[in-house]
């Protein structure tokens, strides 16, 4: 699934290239915050060809391969969206699991989920979002 009005495809490999965020050499604006990398991943929860993933499957997904993926912490939510399938090129609507991470993020981790999900419940894609961001937790 693909989402947001500055989607910056995450060939991960290239993390931050080309996404906006906190300008270079820019200081955070509020006491205690760091610059750190935000990824949002967007699971799509319509299973291709029938079904759909529960909030139970979801629930699984999270405690099996986000958490171990993401142990500093995350937030889900759910969305709604929509993309344009490119198998197909027809704009599927549908809801969502958006996921937030800040902090370190491994490349190799990031993959790992995003097949994982894609294997587990034949999805096409699932979105991804780098940014630079100030945070502090």
């Amino acid at each position: 699934m693909r989402h947001g009005a500055r989607f910056c495809g995450m060939a991960i490999g290239l993390a931050l290239a080309g996404c906006q965020g906190v300008a270079p050499g820019a200081a955070c604006p509020l006491p205690g915050q760091q610059l750190q990398m935000g990824l949002k991943l967007y699971f799509g929860r319509d299973i291709p060809g029938g079904g759909f993933v529960s909030d139970q499957d979801f629930a699984g997904f999270a405690a099996r391969v986000l958490t171990p993926a993401f142990p500093d912490g995350l937030t889900v939510h759910e969305g709604l969206g929509q993309w344009r399938n490119p198998e197909t090129g027809h704009v599927v609507r549908e809801r969502s699991f958006v996921v937030e991470i800040y902090g370190p993020v491994s490349p190799a981790g990031v993959a790992a989920v995003v097949n994982a999900y894609r294997t587990q419940f034949r999805q096409i894609s699932v979105g991804q979002v780098t940014q630079e961001v100030c945070a502090a937790f």
